[in-house]
C-alpha cells in the first residue's frame, strides 16, 4: 500500500517513523515550509517531519497553499492509496478525498471529546483524569469522520499538557500503525461518532493564557500545568510578563487581596487566590532565562 504521510511536529515523527520500520511504503512526506527563526531570526528552521523524511530518503513536499496547482498534481503524481495525518493543518476536500482508502488522521484526544486544535491542553486545564489518542477517517466536519480506533491513558495530578503530550506521542504512533495495518489488511471497521459528550478544544493564543487568580487554587493550578510548557501561563509582576511554567496549591482561608504577591524573599514566592495560595515554582520573566523559583528570588526582591 502506497502511503502520503502528512505531519510537521515532534509528536508526528514516531508515527512516521513506525510505519517505516514496519515496511509501509511511503512515496512521499508533506510537511510545513521551513521558516526563519533562531537566534536573531536569521536561522532557516527546518520541521522535526521534514528532518526525519531527509534522514530516511523520503520525497518531501512543502506546499504554502493545499489548493496549489502544482502540489495537487504532485500528490497525484504519488499514486498513494492512503493519506496518514498527523498533526498537520487542516485539508482541502481535494485533497483528503484523492486517495482510494481515503484519509486517516490521528487526533490527541478520546473522539468526540476535545475536537479542535489544542485537546491536551484543555484536557488539563479542565482536570480532566483521563484522555487518550483517536485514529479516524477525514469527513467534511473537522474531527467528526468515523473511528477506527482509541487509546486511553490516565492524567496525574502532576502531569503537564507537556508530559501528557510526550506520552501521546508513542501511543499514538502505535494506534498509527495499528490503523493503517487494518486498512491494508481490508479489516477496517469504522463507526461513527456518537452525538453524545461531544466537547470542544479552540485553539489558545497568548491573551488567553493570563492566569486570572481570581478562582479556586484547583483550577488555577489545572490552568498552569495545562498550559505547560507552551503557549505558557502567565501573570504581571511590576509590570512585566512573569510566565509559569509550574506550580503548587495551597488550600488555605486567607484575609489577603486577590492576586497579592507574597514571599519570603528566599525560597518562595506565592500569590493569593479565593480559596488559597498559588506557589510558583518555575518562572521566566520578561527579557530574561527560565529559572526555579529559589534563583529567581536572588535576583528578584519582591514587595507585597
Amino acid at each position: 500500500m502506497r502511503i502520503v504521510f502528512m505531519g510537521t511536529p515532534d509528536f508526528a515523527v514516531p508515527s512516521l517513523e513506525i510505519l517505516l520500520k514496519n515496511g509501509h511504503t511511503i512515496v512521499a512526506v508533506v510537511t510545513a515550509t521551513d521558516k526563519m527563526g533562531g537566534r536573531g531570526g536569521k536561522q532557516l528552521i527546518e520541521s522535526s517531519v521534514k528532518k526525519c523524511a531527509l534522514a530516511n530518503n523520503l520525497a518531501i513536499l512543502q506546499p504554502e497553499k493545499l489548493r496549489n496547482e502544482n502540489f495537487i498534481e504532485s500528490l497525484r503524481g504519488a499514486n498513494a492509496d492512503l493519506f496518514v495525518v498527523v498533526a498537520f493543518r487542516m485539508l482541502p476536500e481535494i485533497v483528503w478525498r484523492m486517495p482510494k482508502f481515503g484519509t486517516m488522521n490521528l487526533h490527541s484526544s478520546l473522539l468526540p471529546k476535545y475536537r479542535g486544535a489544542a485537546p491536551i491542553n484543555w484536557a488539563v486545564i479542565n482536570g480532566e483524569m483521563e484522555t487518550g489518542v483517536t485514529t479516524f477517517l477525514l469527513q467534511h466536519e473537522i474531527d467528526t469522520g468515523n473511528i477506527l480506533f482509541s487509546e486511553k491513558t490516565l492524567i496525574d495530578e502532576l502531569d503537564s499538557a507537556g508530559t501528557v503530550h510526550d506520552r501521546l506521542m508513542h501511543i499514538g504512533a502505535a494506534l498509527v500503525l495499528k490503523s493503517v495495518n487494518v486498512i491494508e489488511n481490508n479489516t477496517a471497521r469504522p463507526k461513527p461518532q456518537p452525538d453524545f459528550a461531544v466537547s470542544h478544544a479552540p485553539k489558545i493564543f497568548t491573551e488567553n493564557c493570563q492566569i486570572n487568580f481570581d478562582q479556586t487554587v484547583e483550577q488555577i493550578y489545572n490552568f498552569i500545568r495545562g498550559m505547560s510548557p507552551f503557549p505558557t501561563a502567565w501573570t504581571k509582576l511590576n509590570d512585566s510578563v512573569l510566565k509559569v511554567y509550574a506550580s503548587s496549591k495551597e488550600t488555605t482561608a486567607h484575609d489577603s487581596e486577590i492576586g497579592t504577591f507574597i514571599s519570603d524573599g528566599k525560597t518562595f514566592l506565592k500569590v493569593a487566590a479565593q480559596n488559597g495560595f498559588i506557589h510558583l515554582l518555575d518562572v521566566q520573566l520578561e527579557g530574561r532565562k527560565r529559572m526555579p523559583i529559589e534563583m529567581f528570588l536572588m535576583g528578584n526582591k519582591i514587595k507585597e
